[in-house]
């Protein structure tokens, strides 16, 4: 009798009279049934996370890679720091110092009258202090052309002294008769040149900061900084009368 033709007279009922080659059958596929399962329950998991933390090392080790060049170069990379900062120095020196001020701010002006331009309003306000520079506003009111403009930026550009100004709030416009404007008023704006501009707005020019002003901006920021609280004094225990 063949092997399937034991499989069709099985008796259910009679397990242990079963045929050899048949209990070995069922037994087979028992033994395959629990591994694939212990297999998808347990190491199908682990397979996951042993993939994880492959991704994970591979992470890690270009994180290494990328931290011990930075180790191998931090000489040069301190050198480049020192060496910006040296050239932010030299920089900073190239701006007007606390005493050369008075005089640039004459220069400005002096500028302006060279170039042709009419001041009406020249009104220098206070400092106010960075962490490394100074600004000073100041605000103005000119009347010229374009050119004369022009003349003027190119002469406070060549200042012997590094000279920045940045404008803030500032109109260039044709001078009209404003709405409303009396009949004297009219007529002297008419009488103005035609291609005559009114510049008005605040402008702001820089200064270092001596070490003295430095240092003293330094100590009033970390004065400023919150102070970490204390822990609360212990109670002493009150005397027994």
């Amino acid at each position: 009798m063949s092997f399937f033709d034991d499989l069709r007279n099985l008796d259910r009922n009679n397990v242990g009279g079963w045929p050899k080659s048949v209990k070995i059958f069922f037994a087979t596929i028992i033994v395959v049934l629990i591994l694939f399962f212990g297999w998808y329950l347990k190491i199908s998991g682990q397979q996951d996370e042993l993939e994880g933390l492959r991704k994970k090392e591979i992470t890690l080790k270009k994180d290494f890679s990328d931290k011990q060049a930075k180790v191998v170069n931090l000489e040069a990379y301190r050198k480049q720091l020192d060496d910006m900062k040296e050239m932010l120095q030299t920089m900073l020196r190239q701006l007007p110092s606390k005493t050369e001020m008075p005089d640039l701010l004459n220069d400005i002006s002096d500028a302006a009258l060279g170039a042709g331009i009419e001041t009406q309003l020249f009104q220098p306000g206070g400092e106010i202090m960075k962490d490394f520079y100074a600004e000073k506003p100041i605000q103005l009111k000119m009347l010229g052309t374009y050119h004369q403009f022009g003349t003027f930026i190119s002469s406070v550009a060549a200042l012997p002294r590094v000279v920045i100004l940045t404008m803030h709030d500032v109109s260039l416009r044709p001078i009209k008769p404003a709405a409303g404007a009396t009949k004297a008023a009219a007529a002297a704006a008419k009488e103005v040149s035609p291609d005559q501009l009114m510049l008005e707005g605040t402008v702001k020019t820089y200064r270092y900061l001596d070490d003295e002003e430095a240092a003293a901006i330094q100590r009033a920021a970390e004065a400023a900084k919150p102070k970490p609280k204390g822990k609360p004094a212990a109670k002493k225990p009150a005397e027994e009368k």
